[in-house]
Formats: C-alpha cells, sequence, structure tokens
C-alpha cells in the first residue's frame, strides 16, 4: 500500500488530491467516492458529514457532502460532472465512522455519464501519495498520527 507521510493510500481505488477524495469504481456501474484519510487526519476529528441526497445530479464543481471537524466546515467537491445514486445516510448520525476507517466509508455513489474520461484524470496509489506528500509539505502538515 501507497503512503503520504503515514496516511495510507490504498491501491485499489483512484484519488482527486484538490478536494481529497478517493473514487472506487464497482461492479454495477457506480462509483463510491470518500474522504482520503489524508483529509480526516487534517481535520483532526470529522464530527459532521451531510452527504448530497440521493436522486439529485450534480455538476462539476459542486459539493457531494459538507463536513464539519473542530478545525472547519468545508465543502466536498468533485470537478465532474455526475448523478447521486445513493447517499451513505449513516453518515448523518455516525459520523465518527469515517475517522475510524476513511476508505472502508463511502459518502455517495456516483452514476457518471463517461467514467472512462473521468477515470483519466484521477491518480492512481503512487501518484497520488506522492501529490499528497506535496500538499502536507506545501501546508507544514506533519502527517497522519502525529500532531500538527
Amino acid at each position: 500500500m501507497a503512503s503520504a507521510r503515514g496516511c495510507p493510500v490504498p491501491e485499489d481505488r483512484l484519488y482527486e488530491v484538490e478536494n481529497m477524495l478517493w473514487y472506487q469504481p464497482r461492479a454495477d456501474g457506480l462509483v463510491a467516492v470518500g474522504i482520503t484519510a489524508v483529509a480526516v487526519a487534517m481535520a483532526r476529528k470529522v464530527i459532521a458529514i451531510t452527504p448530497k441526497r440521493a436522486g439529485r445530479p450534480i455538476a462539476a464543481g459542486q459539493a457531494v457532502a459538507v463536513v464539519e471537524s473542530g478545525k472547519l466546515v468545508a465543502s466536498a467537491r468533485t470537478p465532474f460532472a455526475a448523478d447521486v445514486v445513493e447517499s451513505n445516510e449513516d453518515l448523518l448520525d455516525r459520523p465518527d465512522m469515517v475517522n475510524r476507517d476513511p476508505y472502508g466509508t463511502w459518502v455517495v455513489l456516483l452514476r457518471f455519464a463517461d467514467w472512462e474520461t473521468v477515470k483519466a484524470q484521477l491518480l492512481p496509489a503512487e501518484a497520488a501519495a506522492a501529490a499528497f506528500e506535496r500538499r502536507m509539505a506545501e501546508e507544514n502538515f506533519k502527517g497522519c498520527g502525529e500532531a500538527p
């Protein structure tokens, strides 16, 4: 498994580093989207997540969720247009799921009109880990498991 300053970057998914999201295609044609371990570590602790409701289209640049931590309230945005097929409603009552297991906790399931075009713009684990390392250096973030 790749890693960036102690933060895991699993090789079974793709990454969009600017918004710190992971994408994992499923056999049913949908793509699970979640928040990376890097994002969770930088936030310190996610205390609320409100995923976009199912049945809603999202334009490129729109939020798939609103994420709140003790440090910030931010929109988790995807740079790609898609339809939200399912939202992880469990996160409304148990946002700590993403703190414990960011790669086992998806936020939304999306359907893209052209997944192959989207896929070509995402990074595999090794490239994403290097990009996360650069971002962490720019933001003076020591890494996962260390005090900021």
